[in-house]
């Protein structure tokens, strides 16, 4: 389920991509500092966005620096690093670490439990660094994994389960902001989760594999309804950042909210309206 937390780069000044591109540089160096390459094989920019957020509501003492690096060797590029920074790059390992476990229990990929195991020990610290919002998540993602394996699985049972996932990552800590972050999380899980199973019930139909969204998809308003129940998770989940005291780097932020969470929707969106007029002929 990684890859909606995005930007939307062509709404976004040259400067704003910057700023953005250099905290995602910064996770970079902090889980190869942390985890080795092992570690920085794992990074998404799904986790940018909950460093750039954080940073905005603590405003953190943050070093700008730069690197170069396997991907881009002959140009350094910024950086910024803080203590969210390294904690986005724990999230980034803990849920690459569930994601493996979950692809080799659904289709059984080799790769994917290897990695998973190096993974697991690279990250034996986290579990006394972070031990109660570990023990949270596992038992959240084990109650996700019996009611997905259910014939019967609801979609806003199992969106919810994993919005609360994304709650618990998202409130780094117990104080004055941590209702309004576990509420945005929530949201923005549950957006994640119906706009994956959106993507694949096509995939999903073919292969007989569990998505709660199969049994809709023949519905003639299928595509109306699925839009209107993520427009309503986008809302509430917007509603509770405005809410943050956030000044610095809001536009990007606004950006990924606003714009960037929906560039995946609407390219399986605009593919799947081609193929049903292709197929119409």
């Amino acid at each position: 389920m990684f890859g909606y937390i995005i930007i939307n780069k062509a709404e976004m000044k040259f400067k704003e991509f910057d700023v953005y591109h250099s905290f995602y540089c910064g996770i970079c160096r902090d889980l190869k500092r942390k985890y080795g390459s092992c570690g920085q094989l794992s990074l998404s920019y799904d986790m940018t966005f909950l460093a750039i957020l954080l940073t905005g509501l603590y405003d953190p003492e943050t070093r700008i620096g730069s690197c170069k690096c396997i991907a881009h060797p002959f140009e350094s590029h910024q950086t910024r690093n803080n203590i969210f920074t390294e904690y986005a790059a724990d999230m980034n390992v803990i849920f690459a670490h569930y994601k493996c476990q979950d692809d080799w229990k659904d289709e059984k990929k080799l790769w994917k439990l290897f990695y998973g195991r190096l993974l697991e020990g690279r990250t034996g610290k986290l579990k006394d660094v972070y031990r109660e919002k570990i023990r949270k998540i596992n038992l959240l993602m084990q109650e996700f994994s019996d009611a997905e394996k259910s014939p019967d699985a609801d979609i806003d049972t199992l969106a919810g389960l994993f919005g609360r996932v994304m709650a618990e990552i998202m409130a780094v800590r117990e104080d004055e902001w941590a209702e309004s972050l576990r509420c945005l999380g929530f949201f923005l899980g549950k957006f994640i989760y119906i706009c994956d199973a959106y993507e694949d019930v096509e995939t999903d139909l073919r292969k007989g594999t569990p998505n709660p969204l199969k049994h809709r998809y023949k519905n003639p308003d299928f595509e109306e309804e699925s839009k209107t129940i993520l427009m309503m998770m986008m809302s509430e989940c917007c509603k509770e950042f405005e809410k943050l005291p956030i000044l610095e780097n809001v536009e990007i932020l606004r950006n990924i909210l606003y714009s960037g969470v929906w560039c995946r929707y609407e390219a399986v969106h605009e593919k799947r309206l081609q193929g049903e007029a292709s197929r119409r002929g």
